[in-house]
């Protein structure tokens, strides 16, 4: 087997956990939650639109969202993300990092005020950022 069929292989069955655990949640009556799983990413990239666009947000705090953007987006990165666990994990810790120094900055009244998600959401990644 190639490694990009690997590749397919490892992402095909994270896309079908991630169904699999969104249907779980609706057929447990949990709906609150699945549409949390089910927006978070989305969310996230609707939040970092938002925040380049506002005025208020500093060009410095910008060129680190971008950067965080871009070193999502680029299929190299510190531990690159076809390795299984590592490489996914090494980006979550990444972009925890900036997002706890963009909090820390004084951003967490902007990131409250941006984000499109529901609060559940919201907690996890203030969470994952130290808060």
């Amino acid at each position: 087997m190639t490694w990009w069929l690997w590749l397919l292989v490892l992402g095909g069955a994270a896309v079908g956990a991630w169904v699999t655990f969104g249907a779980l949640l609706l057929l447990a009556g949990r709906r609150e939650e699945a549409r949390a799983l089910a927006g978070f990413i989305p969310d996230c990239l609707l939040l970092l639109g938002r925040l380049l666009a506002d005025a208020r947000v500093s060009r410095r705090r910008k060129l680190l969202l971008l950067g965080l953007v871009g070193y999502l987006a680029l299929p190299f990165d510190l531990i690159p993300d076809f390795i299984p666990v590592a490489g996914q994990l090494a980006d979550v810790i990444v972009a925890a990092f900036i997002l706890r120094w963009f909090i820390r900055s004084g951003g967490e009244p902007l990131l409250r005020e941006h984000w499109p998600g529901p609060e559940t959401s919201l907690r996890l990644l203030l969470r994952l950022a130290g808060r």
